[in-house]
């Protein structure tokens, strides 16, 4: 039988009695949750319930565990569970949190986020074939002049080229590169 005696740590704390003897019991939260089942006829499960928490009862000179949190789980694949299959928060900067709603904002209301395009230009884009590059570039050129025809374009001092231009520069635009593999199915 469980008394609790002692209201510590928002109810979590208690004893247990048991005949003459008293221990020291904690509610603990589990790293997952463990359904259980019952059967009435050995043939068909039914689940009872999903346990969440355990009560965990020590003797009088153990230590209790640190926090409400326990880090193993009820099972021997589940030893040191919090830390072994659970990921820790991000880090994340608030800063930056704020200015990606904003952006986000600003995308779903129609227009545009202030640093898509010098990050757009900063960053290293790996494609998969030149005709893929060339169509990243034309959507980036027709937003770039439909930003400059708005005047909402910020000045980066870049000059923009025409898709035209850039295929013109590019031999073998229009079709992607393949190897000898690819050619020919000796395989079958």
């Amino acid at each position: 039988m469980l008394i609790l005696t002692q209201l510590v740590q928002d109810g979590r704390a208690g004893t247990f009695v048991i005949g003459n003897d008293h221990f020291p019991a904690l509610l603990l939260d589990i790293p997952g949750i463990v359904e259980s089942y019952k059967t009435y006829d050995d043939n068909v499960l039914i689940k009872t319930a999903d346990i969440g928490q355990i009560i965990m009862v020590r003797e009088e000179s153990e230590n209790a565990p640190d926090g409400l949190e326990y880090k193993h789980g009820l099972t021997p694949p589940m030893r040191d569970a919090r830390r072994r299959r659970f990921r820790r928060e991000p880090d994340l900067n608030p800063e930056l949190v704020q200015r990606v709603e904003k952006d986000l904002v600003n995308i779903m209301a129609g227009g545009t986020a202030e640093n898509a395009r010098r990050s757009c230009h900063s960053t290293l884009f790996f494609f998969s074939s030149v005709s893929v590059l060339l169509d990243f570039l034309s959507v980036h050129v027709e937003v770039v002049e439909q930003e400059q025809a708005n005047g909402n374009a910020c000045n980066v001092g870049e000059k923009v080229t025409s898709v035209s231009d850039l295929k013109a520069k590019v031999p073998n635009a229009g079709e992607p590169e393949r190897s000898e593999s690819e050619d020919s199915d000796d395989s079958i």
